[in-house]
């Protein structure tokens, strides 16, 4: 029979798009087979690279602070994402999320687990810079899944 569990605080660990996340429910902490969840922190003036989920979707809670979002085929939109919003980026959409603020953010971000789908995240090697996101400098990489 499956158990409810509790995970406190979970340790820290340093994700490939560049931000620092906290382990919270994973196949790893309480066995979950479909759903894995995070906090991840954006500290003032940090930016993920740019990557996109090919398959999957991507729900986020924003619980703390002000980020930005760089998102479409050549990261030429901009969203704002506050405080208590809720964000949704469907599965094969480039986005970058970064921090332009002088405080920390915080979001927690549910996704399937690695057993449930494909892993099949990717990034460039180097994120464009401000003055050139909008410019097609920034190229969707190609995946191998």
């Amino acid at each position: 029979m499956d158990e409810c569990r509790l995970i406190r605080g979970g340790a820290g660990f340093h994700g490939k798009q560049g931000l620092d996340y906290f382990a919270g429910v994973s196949a790893e902490s309480a066995g979950s087979r479909a759903i894995c969840m995070h906090l991840v922190e954006i500290p003032p003036g940090a930016s993920a690279r740019p990557h996109y989920h090919e398959a999957h979707e991507t729900a986020i809670f924003m619980l703390e602070g002000v980020t930005e979002m760089r998102h479409g085929p050549n990261l030429d939109q901009v969203m704002r994402v506050e405080e208590g919003d809720f964000l949704y980026i469907p599965a094969g959409v480039p986005h970058q999320p970064y921090n332009p603020t002088d405080t920390l953010a915080r979001a927690v971000s549910p996704t399937p687990t690695r057993t449930s789908r494909r892993a099949s995240s990717c990034s460039t090697a180097r994120p464009p810079e401000r003055g050139a996101v909008g410019s097609g400098s920034w190229r969707r990489p190609r995946c191998a899944t």
